[in-house]
């Protein structure tokens, strides 16, 4: 009998031995900062934030996740404890899937390997893109990026709006490194130079790239 030819998508679009579909409700943890565990988790729908918390209990936004995003990936190196707190920002639905299962289909599925592999790299470089940016850029070069991303703009590299995900401007603060009362006066200059709108909803116009390719 011929084996069924393996599908990333649908694999993590369902449950099955070694992984676990989890619904999680608009502000629900889905693991805290230190805890052990080597699950893989895969966001198919909604939006979760990373946050870390220092010694001192203060508390900074590094990451905004979406659909088809993986997260907790620390753990597949044996680190101890989770580097950051994942907390759902909406409604999500997310896959879980055991580290076993994870090694497992690195080492037989080509198809799951160049994805995962794909997504980490693609990591690495808006790891690296961020750091640059907080440091050589001001607050709102680094807001207008922030936005931008948080819209898939670049990641979807199309010419036109996109809706951006419901966020506070306190996140927005605490992600691009600036003060709340910063980044209302930005959200309110780049409204009213027609690079975003937002009127219950937020929507990215192209244009917003202009501030980050400015000199």
């Amino acid at each position: 009998m011929a084996r069924v030819a393996f599908n990333p998508q649908t694999f993590l679009s369902e449950a099955g031995a070694g992984k676990k579909l989890l619904q999680c409700q608009s502000k629900q943890v889905v693991y805290s900062q230190g805890d052990p565990g080597s699950d893989l988790f895969y966001l198919r729908k909604g939006r979760v934030k990373l946050v870390v918390t220092s010694s001192q209990g203060k508390e900074a936004v590094v990451g905004l996740l979406g659909p088809e995003d993986f997260f907790g990936q620390e753990s597949l190196t044996g680190h101890k404890g989770r580097l950051a707190t994942a907390v759902a920002m909406s409604e999500c639905l997310v896959t879980r899937i055991e580290k076993s299962v994870v090694n497992r289909l690195l080492r037989q599925e080509h198809d799951f390997s160049e994805l995962f592999v794909t997504y980490l790299l693609a990591h690495i470089v808006r790891v690296q893109e961020d750091l640059i940016d907080q440091l050589f850029n001001s607050s709102e070069k680094r807001l207008a990026r922030t936005l931008l991303l948080l819209a898939r703009f670049v990641k979807k590299g199309r010419r036109e709006s996109f809706l951006a995900p419901k966020i506070t401007h306190e996140v927005l603060a605490e992600m691009v490194g600036t003060t709340r009362a910063r980044i209302s006066f930005f959200m309110n200059k780049f409204r009213d130079m027609g690079f975003i709108d937002y009127n219950g909803e937020l929507r990215i116009k192209e244009t917003l790239l202009d501030v980050v390719l400015h000199e």
